[in-house]
């Protein structure tokens, strides 16, 4: 079994349930809040049994999300009554985080290419994607009209 050096660059606090997660074979991890608290060794803020936002995958939010993001993980179907949570794989431990696009490591739910692509495509802000590329299309298409006409 590799052990990993690296350590998370938020709270010191949360690092345990990063070691925990990368642990894990499973591609998805069910755990309860209450389990949560026993490998931080410490309660949830109340917060994150109030607020279905502090679950969020957004590494701005909270400190703890960089844990769960560091190792390799996103949250979902969080349950605030049954006060549960759901950490899906979205990348091996094994590739790192080279700043490539995070690639879901499960095959059983799609195709393991659908998806590899996301984030490697940049649109500059000034093109609209509702316009023709071709402006000069619709004549070929539809005559003498022209896209303006069409509208």
């Amino acid at each position: 079994m590799a052990t990993h050096t690296t350590h998370t660059t938020g709270s010191p606090k949360y690092e345990p349930l990063t070691e925990f997660l990368r642990r894990q074979s499973r591609a998805v991890v069910r755990m309860s809040f209450d389990e949560i608290e026993r490998v931080i060794g410490t309660k949830l803020p109340p917060s994150a049994t109030h607020h279905r936002a502090w679950w969020s995958n957004n590494a701005q939010n909270n400190v703890m999300t960089k844990a769960w993001k560091d190792a390799g993980f996103e949250s979902e179907d969080v349950d605030m009554k049954g006060r549960r949570v759901a950490f899906r794989r979205v990348r091996s431990e094994a590739s790192g985080d080279t700043g490539a696009p995070s690639v879901d490591v499960t095959t059983k739910d799609r195709h393991p290419l659908i998806g590899w692509m996301k984030g490697t495509l940049t649109i500059a802000e000034d093109v609209d994607l509702t316009q023709p590329a071709d402006p000069e299309w619709g004549e070929a298409a539809y005559g003498e009209k022209t896209w303006a006409d069409r509208k």
